[in-house]
């Protein structure tokens, strides 16, 4: 074997050093349980040959490692880890050691890498002294998966050539050091070590393109964009000029495309008769997928509708692979929007009737803002012989919403009363309309006229999560809350614009979306379940704990920069916190006293105000739970091991602490239905003031004939409405297959996401 050439980086030739080869695995091994050097070399020496590069030897390594990943031998993601870590550092730096901070960034932002304000906001001490705070030794703690994420999204790169330029802690340390440049001196440095030590130790977790973003000349940086469009040709092409913008700059879109008339309207007088909504949701599709996400995914975006539009029949189908061209639209994922109505005629077996918004003046905007007034109008509208409509058994409707709800996956569910009536904003004055690509944002929005219109509100929403695994007690989301509050805030003045509709929004409401990963993870450590009850008191305790803190430090940042400046259209405004507007069916499921003096803080909101109109959101979380070796958001794992394809092949990944903990995890096929789940949502609801990504997973294996019966999935989104859920995201089938996931949504911004 030894007898073998290696061609070097250089390109000179010489012989294959094995022992140099066994020296890397041995360090790589250090400290790790049950994993075998020697068995990584033979498995490795096999693909060897003649003249083989240096580079191809490491990733020879690095695979020959990460195959062996499994539930018996778990620490093989740690030792393929830092194989990789040890190549991607020798691609960045051309040695084992980077460089120092700024020597690094400077080389940087010569190359128009970096942003070059950062050497304008600091001086060669203070990177000196920032340099002082980085602990490289940290990229040891990432497991494979991770490392390969990393790799592939976040680190900057040359995506033709497949160069790289830095390693992960260099990431942490500008996104700090970039956020916090509008603080002085010592606080700065204070803050800047702080927020290092929490993303690095992944105690607080960054989206995709936060991650990918800040420290580079892009600045745009929110995950989630919310557009509306109206009713008109002028609004339509406005909306699909800002969809354009916005895809390219890595976010995932929220299109609310409800109010477009019917097919059949006239227009003009008569003139002519409306298309209808197909051929718009088309061109929205088309302005989507014609741009990429910063070369890393495509663009994705939801479109939503309310279940009372005309066309419902032929827009609840348009995502399935029957039909032909002409009538599917299938590169979008939709949003259905319910109400309290629609629910009360499907149990009272009653009818739905199907109106055009554009026949019923009011209807639409009553949807939202005032739910009596909605019932008063379309009573009215029915009753009139007058306008256009069809009348549908609520049944036939559910079961066909349901039907294409299971068949596809990726028809959502938006409850728009929820929305409103438990919500940070007054829905007389700023109603929630829409949700966001992965349903987890409600915000206001209002639609554009124009691309420059300054009318109109395109909302942005920032997100980031706590790891709930890595707390030790409730009482450390003080400080972090303090940290993600101030980093988020500072973003939101520090990223660009291109369209002044989004600055305005943004600057009325600051509106961010702070949320978790590792549920499923923090439920195991705390030995409760997901099925029992038994999680429902400490998630009541946890999730309290995160809205009263992020709440405090949010009146904190107003105390010392002054409130958002639509802050008085918000319920907060009116003493009004999330305790007091969730829904109240809720108390029979959990019984636990609130621990925190929310008094005390309704009368500083009421004298200081808030500086964000919003700051929880429970987002899916793929990519960034990878880096953190967490499991994925609130959900309960598929495996042990989880398999994800990405484009850099299979990455497994073993969920954290299994020797330990593995009876005590709850996986997704074991739950028996979808009622404790639920139960948690609803629970984290009353405290969230936005929305949640939650979704529903039936095995069809569990029920007679091998089909879920179609009432199970009907009792599930009921049971969701009465416990105050907002909106279902995935509907999940079990379809006997290796679980494996595709390179799914990932922070709220993921293309054609695939269960």
């Amino acid at each position: 074997m030894s007898t073998l050439t290696v061609t070097k980086r250089n390109g000179s030739i010489e012989k294959i050093d094995l022992e140099k080869i066994h020296k890397v695995i041995t360090w790589a091994a250090e400290g790790l349980e049950n994993v075998s050097v020697s068995q990584v070399e033979l498995k490795a020496q096999i693909q060897f040959f003649e003249g083989i590069r240096t580079t191809d030897i490491h990733e020879t390594l690095i695979k020959s490692a990460a195959d062996l990943i499994s539930e018996d031998t778990p620490d093989y993601q740690y030792l393929a880890a830092r194989l990789a870590i040890f190549h991607l550092r020798k691609k960045a730096f051309g040695e084992f050691e980077p460089p120092h901070l700024h020597q690094h960034v400077r080389n940087l932002i010569e190359q128009g890498r970096y942003d070059k304000e950062i050497l304008e906001h600091y001086s060669p001490e203070e990177l000196d002294t920032i340099n002082g705070f980085i602990d490289h030794s940290r990229d040891m703690n990432f497991s494979y998966a991770a490392v390969k994420q990393l790799e592939g999204k976040y680190l900057v790169q040359n995506r033709v050539t497949g160069e790289i330029y830095e390693s992960p802690q260099f990431i942490y340390i500008l996104v700090a050091a970039c956020l916090f440049a509008k603080y002085e001196g010592e606080t700065r440095l204070d803050l800047i070590k702080r927020f290092y030590d929490a993303v690095s130790q992944f105690k607080l977790s960054l989206p995709t393109p936060i991650m990918s973003g800040i420290r580079t000349p892009t600045r745009q940086f929110s995950s989630c964009v919310l557009i509306e469009c109206g009713d008109s040709l002028d609004s339509i092409n406005a909306t699909s000029s800002a969809v354009v913008k916005y895809v390219s700059q890595r976010a995932g879109i929220g299109i609310n495309a409800g109010a477009i008339r019917a097919l059949g309207s006239p227009i003009r007088g008569g003139e002519a008769f409306h298309t209808g909504c197909i051929p718009f949701y088309k061109h929205f599709q088309t302005a989507v997928k014609s741009c990429s996400q910063g070369g890393v995914r495509g663009g994705a975006a939801t479109v939503f509708y309310p279940i009372w539009h005309l066309e419902v029949e032929s827009l609840l189908v348009l995502k399935n692979n029957r039909g032909v061209e002409e009538n599917r639209v299938r590169h979008l994922d939709y949003g259905v929007q319910f109400n309290r109505l629609m629910y009360q005629r499907l149990i009272k077996g009653g009818n739905i009737t199907l109106f055009s918004p554009s026949d019923v003046p009011g209807l639409y905007d009553a949807f939202f803002a005032d739910q009596e007034e909605f019932d008063r109008l379309y009573t009215m509208y029915e009753a009139d012989e007058n306008i256009r409509k069809r009348t549908i058994k609520a049944s036939e409707l559910f079961t066909l919403f349901a039907s294409e709800r299971a068949s596809t996956g990726r028809i959502y569910l938006q409850n728009v009363d929820h929305c409103n009536t438990h919500s940070p904003f007054d829905p007389k004055v700023a109603p929630v309309k829409q949700s966001n690509l992965c349903l987890e944002i409600a915000l206001p929005t209002k639609p554009l006229n124009r691309i420059d219109d300054e009318e109109g509100e395109i909302a942005l929403c920032t997100l980031s999560a706590f790891n709930l695994g890595a707390l030790e007690n409730l009482d450390e989301l003080e400080e972090l809350s303090d940290l993600i509050i101030r980093a988020l805030d500072s973003l939101l003045d520090y990223q660009n614009y291109p369209i002044p509709a989004a600055q305005r929004a943004t600057e009325l409401r600051r509106t961010l979306g702070v949320g978790v990963i590792n549920y499923a993870y923090y439920l195991a450590k705390n030995g409760v379940r997901y099925s029992d009850g038994t999680a429902n008191d400490l998630t009541h305790k946890t999730f309290e704990a995160i809205q009263y803190y992020l709440l405090k430090a949010s009146n904190q940042l107003a105390k010392e920069f002054g409130p958002c400046t639509a802050f008085n259209e918000t319920t907060y405004a009116q003493g009004i916190l999330p305790i007091d507007s969730y829904k109240k069916d809720l108390d029979s499921v959990v019984t636990t006293e609130l621990q925190y003096d929310w008094e005390a803080l309704r009368e500083e909101i009421k004298q200081h105000g808030l500086r964000n109109s919003t700051l929880t959101a429970l987002m899916p979380s793929e990519t960034s739970s990878q880096i953190s070796n967490a499991t994925n958001g609130i959900e309960p794992p598929r495996g042990f091991v989880s398999v994800k394809a990405s484009k850099d092949g299979i990455l497994k990944q073993v969920v954290p602490e299994f020797e330990r903990l593995k009876h005590n995890y709850e996986l997704l096929w074991t739950l028996p239905s979808n009622d404790g789940y639920l139960q948690l949502v609803g629970i984290m609801q009353k405290f969230v003031d936005q929305a949640i990504s939650a979704n529903t997973n039936y095995d069809p294996s569990k029920f007679e004939g091998g089909k879920v019966p179609m009432k199970v999935i009907l009792k599930d989104l009921l049971t969701a409405y009465k416990l105050g859920v907002k909106t279902l995201y995935y509907h999940n089938t079990r379809d006997g297959a290796e679980d494996k996931q595709d390179d799914m949504a990932d922070d709220c911004a993921g293309g054609a996401c695939k269960i």
